[in-house]
């Protein structure tokens, strides 16, 4: 089993790249990592680790893709920067299951429209971001910023695909697959909503309707349905909130004498609140719908969210999540859905 790293993608490039493939390739006797970066500068860096030097590859890739480029333009014109290279190698090599980026998202996204193309059937690929729940649980959001302008047959997809990655990750048989909308009510939403309610319902899933945002993270739903627009607002919406209540609460323990002695009572519970919001466990969004894994990673990720991305394409590949796909879009083809003609 083979998976390619973009090892020069990310803000903490290259070193936690490696240390996170060195962890992977301890964890797993039978993987094979290919890292895509400026080779010399790889090089001094393992030469300091224990590693089986058998099941490492590089491939030599002396430029970069930075989040100020223009994406199309990197794919298409920076071919030999880390990322390219990367996409390059998962194309072309049958044995290679899925590629790991911590770069720039844009990138990652136009290269696997353009470098891996889409599963037969599938209107548009969508970013499938996983979050943590109050009940212990995760929940996906699909899609979160890479489809702006969508039609309801993208939401369709976008339902069923969720469907299928919750299920290839969690063994959950049957996730709550909901809508993202203005209220919980039926006729709720704008007209987008409003036209895929119904598609949502006569789809081979387990459609159980319209979600508000508040209720995201309460455990409820495993799959939340969005436009990119919408899904990406909720997303940095989240985020922000975390941020700002995590930084509130932080202020507020270090603000007096007492509050610091309570503040060390409180220690432990609330390093359990902190591990739960970790989103370095989770390893990383997949880009559902492309013919390959893709696992873009946050751009601040360590070692450890670097090993994870490597697992979740490992598990994604063993669950066979992309043929899963496949044959939930073949047993769609009765439907009046549109389903089958890329009409996204």
């Amino acid at each position: 089993m083979k998976v390619v790293v973009d090892a020069f993608g990310g803000d903490n490039a290259p070193l936690c790249n490696v240390e996170g493939t060195l962890l992977a390739l301890n964890e797993y006797k039978d993987l094979t990592v290919v890292l895509t970066g400026d080779k010399q500068k790889l090089e001094e860096i393992l030469k300091t680790k224990k590693y089986d030097a058998s099941r490492l590859e590089i491939i030599h890739a002396p430029d970069v893709i930075l989040n100020e480029d223009v994406p199309t333009d990197a794919i298409k014109h920076k071919t030999e920067s880390s990322l390219v290279k990367a996409f390059d190698y998962l194309k072309n090599n049958d044995d290679c299951i899925g590629l790991v980026s911590a770069g720039s998202t844009g990138a990652v996204l136009t290269g696997g429209f353009l470098k891996i193309g889409r599963i037969k059937g599938v209107s548009r690929p969508a970013l499938a971001p996983l979050l943590p729940t109050s009940k212990g649980t995760q929940v996906c959001l699909i899609d979160c910023g890479a489809n702006v302008e969508c039609k309801p047959i993208n939401l369709v997809h976008f339902a069923l695909m969720g469907s299928e990655y919750y299920n290839a990750m969690f063994g959950v048989e049957n996730p709550r697959v909901a809508l993202l909308s203005n209220g919980a009510e039926d006729k709720k939403g704008n007209e987008l909503c409003k036209e895929t309610f119904p598609l949502l319902k006569q789809a081979p899933i387990n459609f159980v309707g319209n979600m508000e945002a508040r209720y995201f993270m309460t455990g409820d739903y495993d799959v939340v349905v969005a436009d990119g627009f919408s899904g990406n607002i909720l997303l940095k919406s989240v985020e922000g909130a975390v941020k700002f209540t995590t930084g509130v609460m932080k202020q507020a323990m270090l603000s007096s004498l007492l509050s610091k002695i309570g503040a060390l009572f409180c220690k432990r519970s609330l390093k359990k609140v902190k591990d739960k919001l970790d989103y370095n466990k989770y390893g990383g969004s997949m880009f559902v719908g492309c013919k390959k894994t893709i696992i873009k990673s946050h751009g601040s990720s360590k070692a450890i969210t670097i090993c994870n991305a490597i697992k979740q394409a490992i598990k994604l590949e063993e669950n066979k999540v992309n043929e899963r796909i496949m044959q939930k879009l073949e047993s769609m083809q009765d439907l009046d859905l549109g389903i089958g003609e890329n009409n996204g």
